[in-house]
C-alpha cells in the first residue's frame, strides 16, 4: 500500500509530504537543497534550515504535496 503522508520535523515545524500529490516540479530541491535532497534518504532533512526558510519554501509547492504545521500546535491539540 502506498504511503499517504510522511512527516519530517525540526522540533518547531513539521513538514508533511504527500507523495501521491507530488508532481516532481523540483521547486523544493532547487529552492532549499539543504532540506530537500532527492539523492539522500530520507530526502527531507528539516534540521538543515530555519523554520521560516522551511515555511517559505513549502508555501511555494505548486501541487500542495508539501505542507507544514507548527509542532507546538500539535502538542496543544493532544
Amino acid at each position: 500500500m502506498p504511503v499517504e503522508k510522511l512527516h519530517y520535523t525540526n522540533g518547531e515545524v513539521t513538514i508533511v509530504w504527500q507523495p501521491k500529490l507530488c508532481i516532481h516540479s523540483g521547486n523544493c530541491v532547487r529552492g532549499l537543497p539543504r532540506v530537500f535532497n532527492n539523492r539522500t534518504r530520507p530526502w527531507i532533512n528539516a534540521e538543515e534550515a530555519s523554520t521560516i526558510e522551511i515555511v517559505e519554501q513549502v508555501n511555494k509547492c505548486p501541487s500542495g504535496a508539501l505542507s507544514f504545521f507548527y509542532t507546538a500546535d500539535e502538542i496543544k491539540d493532544i
